[in-house]
């Protein structure tokens, strides 16, 4: 049976163990990130001293940003600001597991999710009341490309999509019936080929490279997991988590393919579960200070692409981009994209059934 919660984290001597290893890029936690809480600030005076437990989840490749670096930053942030010790209990599971599970109840006040239909699936259930996309950065808390990981010095030759179908090449991917990542990866690979080639061109495409995967993991971090551990040639994923597991390309290779899809991850307060809880104030003041300065900074130190404007110079001397970098919505949004690949009939289950 799983577990609801995989992992709680409290104000202990861990934090100060964490706090002692952060890198100096991430800037002073009670610093430029004051105002990005402001308007879900508490008055000290009521909290001074109290307990709140804050109750998050997330999918699985975001563990360890959130547990070694995020979640201690932020107790000491709101600690000195207002008096009030946070505990975290979190949850972290494949992006679509995750929102089906707090769609069928787990507690969640703060979800961090992969994909946009992932928090939709929670608004559907009735439990996030308020407009989740109507904030500074349109309800996103970290950006991302689809790229490609190869083995050192590329042996294969892989530069395109294309070369993922050639005999021989062996392909690590995702489930999209689990896998947020998986979603983003096939995207990618399909709509890339879409904008430049038919529509035959683009399922044939995907249907060759389907043929050269030998597992369909649960989540992104089961595939990258399987590559790192000598299975496969390459493995799709998202920049951030290759960056992350390479050591910074120090261990394998990134492909960045011409044209490719931007991951834009979504984070919302789950409004019926704060409210149930009594901790609204400190969970959209915790969304509020993951899109800050700080916390973003801290992001890409992780591989992810910054969502705060503040840092579009920084951002474009630590990441590429590619020619052809096309969002959800220019080739027609999530529900577009979910009834042609993801539907009963759709593409996806036709490539299957003929794998």
């Amino acid at each position: 049976m799983r577990k609801p919660w995989q992992k709680a984290l409290g104000v202990s001597a861990m934090v100060g163990a964490v706090l002692g290893g952060l890198v100096s890029g991430c800037g002073s936690p009670n610093s430029s990130q004051e105002s990005s809480a402001a308007s879900a600030s508490v008055k000290s005076a009521d909290v001074k001293g109290k307990v709140v437990t804050l109750y998050f989840g997330s999918y699985s490749v975001t563990q360890q940003i959130y547990e070694q670096k995020l979640f201690p930053m932020f107790q000491k942030y709101w600690k000195q600001k207002t008096g009030q010790t946070v505990r975290f209990q979190a949850s972290f599971d494949a992006s679509g597991a995750e929102a089906t599970a707090i769609a069928n109840g787990l507690p969640v006040d703060v979800a961090a999710l992969s994909l946009e239909s992932d928090i939709d699936k929670i608004q559907k259930a009735g439990l996030i009341t308020h407009n989740w996309k109507d904030t500074p950065t349109h309800g996103m808390v970290t950006d991302s490309i689809v790229a490609i990981a190869v083995r050192k010095g590329n042996p294969k030759h892989i530069e395109t999509w294309a070369d993922l179908a050639k005999p021989g090449v062996i392909v690590d991917l995702p489930n999209p019936a689990t896998s947020g990542g998986a979603k983003w990866d096939i995207n990618a690979i399909y709509y890339a080929t879409l904008r430049h080639g038919s529509a035959s061109e683009a399922k044939s495409l995907l249907a060759a490279i389907v043929k050269n995967v030998q597992v369909l993991d649960k989540s992104g971090e089961a595939s990258m997991t399987t590559f790192v551990n000598g299975v496969g040639d390459a493995c799709v994923s998202y920049e951030n988590e290759i960056l992350e597991k390479s050591n910074h390309l120090k261990t394998f290779d990134e492909v960045i393919p011409s044209s490719t899809m931007l991951i834009e991850n979504p984070i919302a307060l789950v409004d019926k579960n704060a409210d149930a809880h009594g901790d609204r104030q400190v969970a959209q003041a915790f969304i509020n200070w993951l899109e800050g300065p700080d916390a973003q900074r801290v992001f890409m130190q992780y591989g992810f692409r910054p969502v705060n404007p503040s840092l579009k110079a920084e951002a474009e001397k630590q990441f590429k981009t590619p020619a052809d970098l096309f969002t959800a919505a220019d080739v027609g949004g999530w529900s577009s994209i979910n009834k042609t690949l993801y539907g009963q009939n759709g593409i996806w289950n036709q490539v299957l059934e003929g794998r």
